[in-house]
């Protein structure tokens, strides 16, 4: 049997990671600026975070959720607190993609109704419904494809108006940010219509915070930048676990639960859950959110100044920048030559930067002189 061939691959082969910084089965040093698609939000191999997962292992790794399961009601206390959402419920799953998918159910079930609007340049996973809403036509199988899903231009409230008026919209799916859409920040004004729209008629707002929760920004959920936004549900995933798999849907106490409504095997597992309250344990004791916030105004405003880069966006350590050239070569070559993993977008020219939270300042230092000369080759060639 051979692997199903699914990715175009990076040749480089990681075997050891700490921080920000990762070393191939040849020893040679990398710099994480990607975090494997913002999942490390604490630095690869944490001492906390490892030091968490082993204890808990030599304890118990896994049980169903037919029994009790402490760890759980302290990770959404935990959640709850640093988050800001007290009063909120928590689901706990496996994936960004099965928190959507949880998150739509529950409107569904709620308001009765099957319709959902998502928008342009959204990405909400690779699940049968999360997929519907993604706004990417090579990923959707026939199967997936519905009548009742409304992909609308982002940032364009008139048109989520004009669709929640037929009156069969069950909820709204919108990203914190966007991210696979090359890091767009929707208007503060188009989240808080959102949120009137929905109650006005009777929709659930669920606010995607999978790539952009868990500190990224400068706040604990990229929504958060939008003074008295509170959605229905807050889907996250991601940095959530650091790379130990886990999602989470928030739910707002409006919802009622009931036995067997949602279920999961292996959501909310012991290991899971001790990797995650140490991301949590470790963005306060490192103060990272505000860390976040300081290290990412600092290294937008460098990558302004930058001859050749064209727009800057995001905030915190959650940033796109556009280039006048395709952004392709030029992530090529700061990985080949420089030693340097950043993301792609779904603009050619656009370049996505996610490194962990706590990444040291001459790190980003170094990015931006390592950018500069792959920029200034790139003109010469």
């Amino acid at each position: 049997m051979k692997l199903f061939d699914v990715y175009p691959l990076i040749n480089v082969t990681p075997v050891k990671a700490a921080g920000s910084k990762i070393w191939d089965d040849q020893g040679t040093e990398y710099l994480d600026l990607y975090g494997g698609h913002a999942v490390i939000s604490i630095g690869h191999s944490h001492p906390h975070y490892t030091k968490r997962i082993k204890e808990q292992l030599d304890n118990i790794a896994f049980y169903s959720n037919s029994v009790q399961i402490p760890i759980q009601k302290e990770l959404a206390t935990k959640l709850g607190e640093v988050s800001g959402y007290t009063d909120y419920d928590l689901f706990l799953c496996n994936s960004g993609a099965e928190a959507n998918e949880n998150a739509l159910k529950l409107a569904s079930f709620d308001t009765g109704k099957k319709g959902f609007i998502s928008f342009t340049k959204g990405f909400h996973g690779r699940t049968a419904g999360a997929v519907a809403l993604t706004d990417n036509p090579k990923i959707i199988a026939p199967f997936n494809e519905h009548e009742h899903v409304h992909i609308l231009p982002f940032n364009d409230i008139d048109a989520v108006e004009k669709q929640l008026a037929k009156g069969d919209i069950a909820g709204i799916i919108v990203e914190g940010i966007q991210g696979v859409g090359g890091i767009q920040v929707p208007n503060a004004e188009f989240l808080l219509g959102l949120s009137k729209l929905a109650k006005q008629y009777g929709a659930k707002l669920i606010l995607d915070e999978v790539q952009s929760g868990y500190a990224r920004t400068g706040k604990f959920f990229a929504h958060q930048w939008v003074e008295g936004l509170k959605p229905d549900l807050i889907t996250v995933a991601k940095g959530m676990g650091n790379g130990f798999p886990i999602g989470g849907v928030l739910i707002s106490p409006e919802f009622k639960a009931s036995h067997g409504l949602l279920g999961t095997t292996f959501g909310g597992n012991h290991l899971a859950c001790a990797a995650a309250l140490a991301v949590l344990e470790v963005i306060e004791e490192e103060n990272l959110i505000e860390t976040s916030l300081e290290n990412g105004e600092a290294l937008i405003k460098a990558l302004e100044a930058i001859e050749g880069v064209t727009e800057v966006r995001g905030k915190g350590l959650m940033i796109g920048f556009d280039l006048d050239i395709e952004a392709a070569p030029v992530r090529a070559a700061l990985i080949k030559e420089h030693k340097i993993f950043t993301g792609s977008s779904a603009g050619k020219h656009t370049i996505r930067l996610l490194p962990p939270l706590n990444i040291e300042s001459k790190a980003l230092t170094l990015f931006i002189q390592k950018l500069k000369t792959v920029l200034t080759t790139n003109k010469v060639q």
